[in-house]
């Protein structure tokens, strides 16, 4: 009886599990996507912009620690302050005045840096426009398949962000750069973080479909700095990316907090400003998208129940490795030219031939010559 018991029991059960997996597998590939890529880019030059290089290599080390590989992040930082000669600790970036967090780190790959970082290759690298002798680690090599992290940061106004104080890019320009991505196939979904004074200016005119924007502050409103040091004399990082990283710390890669979350970081009453967001180009409730989505690099399993022959692909492979060794010919190395002979030999005699100016010389001592005998009077006979 207790053995009939414990049977109905599991039976019982074993509908209600299958339900439960079938839920979480659904939601374990409801963001759609396979891979993910992050540009993340400092467009502000010289030592008293050190935050903006600490806020980018903030998020550059969290997403690192979160599973998105080197080979899938684009860095462009447009100064070196980790080997700038004002940093009393050389190669080293903080992001707190207590030195307890070392943002640059022993493994730091920059992909574009100093007078690299402009707003033409910025451009190209979300487009795909590079030249063909750009390496890949220089590449956004992303397809529709991909969620893709951009996060920008430096000094801005209303519908601008400066590059390095020469120039800007518009809110016009990298709506159309975005939406060249999605005509592309460049990104399943994307994520934009700005923070710059009025960042959310420059997601006013975004048109393209499956992207979500977050800012640090409104139109007309500063993004403030945070974190001042007086040993280095600046501050260390923005307001805005020191509670966003605050944040992420807390962040591992099984973690289900979503992009609601997110948007709750760092309100008014930390940031001075007034952080914006925008989810109405964004196809999925923003409840629905975890921080991992873009943040992090978790590789999807899928599963299935079909019997998959393995054997066959691995002897076809084999046999197709041996025709083509069949099919490759056979080289062999020519006979060594014959050097000692080629040394010992006497070099062949040339023609002779006299040097440069060698007549004209010898024009010039034959007149001398006949003045000198003959004098002037006798110069007549000659012409």
């Amino acid at each position: 009886m207790k053995i009939l018991g414990l049977l109905s029991l599991l039976a019982t059960h074993l509908p209600a599990n299958s339900v439960n997996i079938e839920e979480n597998a659904g939601q374990f590939f409801s963001s759609g996507h396979t891979n993910n890529w992050a540009v993340l880019v400092c467009t502000s030059r010289f030592w008293f912009n050190y935050r903006h290089v600490a806020n980018t290599l903030s998020v550059y080390r969290s997403v690192k620690r979160l599973g998105i590989p080197d080979s899938h992040i684009v860095l462009m930082l447009a100064d070196d302050m980790a080997c700038n000669h004002r940093n009393p600790k050389p190669a080293t970036v903080f992001s707190h005045k207590n030195m307890e967090l070392n943002v640059y780190g022993d493994d730091v790959e920059v992909d574009y840096r100093g007078y690299e970082v402009t707003v033409e290759n910025f451009l190209r690298v979300l487009t795909g426009r590079l030249p063909p002798s750009t390496p890949r680690s220089k590449r956004l090599l992303s397809d529709d398949r991909s969620n893709i992290l951009i996060y920008l940061t430096g000094h801005g106004g209303n519908g601008f962000l400066k590059f390095q104080d020469s120039e800007e890019i518009s809110n016009v320009e990298l709506a159309d750069a975005f939406e060249q991505m999605w005509q592309k196939r460049r990104y399943n979904e994307l994520l934009f973080i700005i923070d710059t004074c009025q960042g959310a200016s420059m997601y006013e005119r975004f048109y393209s479909p499956n992207l979500m924007a977050l800012a640090s502050s409104q139109v007309g409103e500063d993004s403030l700095s945070h974190q001042p040091d007086l040993a280095i004399g600046v501050h260390l990082m923005d307001r805005y990316t020191f509670y966003l990283l605050e944040f992420l710390e807390d962040i591992h890669p099984a973690s289900k907090s979503n992009m609601n979350d997110l948007f709750k970081v760092c309100p008014k009453s930390q940031c001075v400003s007034t952080p914006g967001h925008r989810t109405d180009l964004f196809l999925r409730d923003p409840g629905s998208a975890l921080i991992t989505d873009f943040f992090g690099s978790v590789r999807k399993v899928e599963i299935t129940m079909e019997t998959i022959n393995l054997t066959d692909a691995i002897e076809q492979v084999q046999q197709n490795f041996v025709n083509e060794d069949l099919k490759k010919e056979t080289y062999s190395y020519v006979d060594q030219l014959p050097v000692s002979e080629i040394i010992h030999q006497k070099p062949k005699q040339r023609d002779w031939h006299p040097p440069d100016g060698f007549i004209l010389g010898l024009w010039t001592l034959i007149l001398l010559v006949f003045f000198k005998t003959y004098g002037m009077k006798h110069l007549k006979h000659i012409f």
